[in-house]
């Protein structure tokens, strides 16, 4: 059987794995298919597109931050145009509102006593798509917190102190903006969600799939989540959500989906 991983970032995001050294993974986990899905970035699905294409098979893809009630909402975007000029010029402002959103959040550290010099963070991207698990990472760096996942839970997570919006960009927003450049919508990780009963109202905005295959869904989220695609009609995804190194506990190919479920998906791609 062919294998595919459809969820996976690079450091032009908040991945520390190149494009080079994805692909090399990928293909030692054994898997004939991967989608990229930087957050807010085209540039690293276009660059293995153009280099990598003749090795494994790759989905141009990306992935949306959308907010509801207070907190985020991830939708993942397939077979989108990642040419499309309108959509490039929206997702360079996303990256700028990202780049404002690290000053913000240095200024809620440091008023709970946590220094943070915002500069060091953007010096730490190296100019890819700038996210919270960069500063994260900062804080592991710097001994403030022992792991990113605790920077997470006691400083920057959605509920917590130090946590800044990104934007108001609704989810059926980003529903839309994915559709205008010809993609498939898909909501990512729907574990988080604050309500499982959003997946209703998402599919009434034009969601067409489910992350219903990833690490942190146990046997029982699985199976009710291939319940909740069969009731809406949703295409199944899924994957590892692979950050390299960023998230050790995660590797490329922990997750791998039948390939079928890609066919099912460009049976989709090729009915818009």
């Amino acid at each position: 059987m062919k294998y595919a991983d459809l969820h996976l970032h690079t450091n032009f995001s908040d991945g520390s794995s190149s494009v080079k050294d994805l692909i090399e993974n990928a293909k030692k986990a054994g898997l004939s298919c991967i989608s990229i899905t930087d957050h807010d970035t085209v540039k690293g699905v276009l660059s293995a597109i153009e280099s990598f294409s003749d090795t494994i098979e790759i989905i141009p893809g990306i992935e949306l931050t959308a907010d509801i009630y207070g907190r985020e909402v991830h939708i993942l975007g397939y077979f989108i145009d990642c040419k499309n000029s309108e959509f490039i010029a929206r997702l360079t402002y996303f990256r700028k509102v990202r780049l404002d959103r690290i000053f913000e959040m240095s200024d809620k550290l440091r008023m709970l006593g946590v220094v943070i010099d915002p500069k060091e963070v953007i010096d730490f991207a190296h100019g890819a798509s700038i996210g919270r698990l960069h500063l994260a990472r900062i804080m592991v760096k710097k001994g403030i917190v022992s792991t990113t996942n605790e920077a997470f839970q006691k400083y920057i997570g959605d509920t917590c102190p130090a946590y800044v919006s990104k934007f108001k960009l609704t989810p059926k927003e980003a529903i839309d903006l994915i559709l205008s450049v010809k993609g498939i919508p898909v909501i990512a990780h729907p574990y988080v969600l604050p309500s499982q009963d959003l997946i209703e109202q998402f599919v009434k905005d034009g969601l067409r799939g489910i992350e219903v295959y990833y690490p942190e869904h146990n046997s029982q989220m699985t199976e009710n989540y291939k319940k909740i695609a069969e009731k809406y009609n949703l295409l199944i995804t899924g994957g590892s959500d692979c950050h390299g190194l960023a998230k050790k506990e995660v590797l490329i190919g922990r997750v791998k989906i039948p390939y079928r479920l890609v066919e099912k998906l460009k049976e989709a791609k090729n009915a818009l």
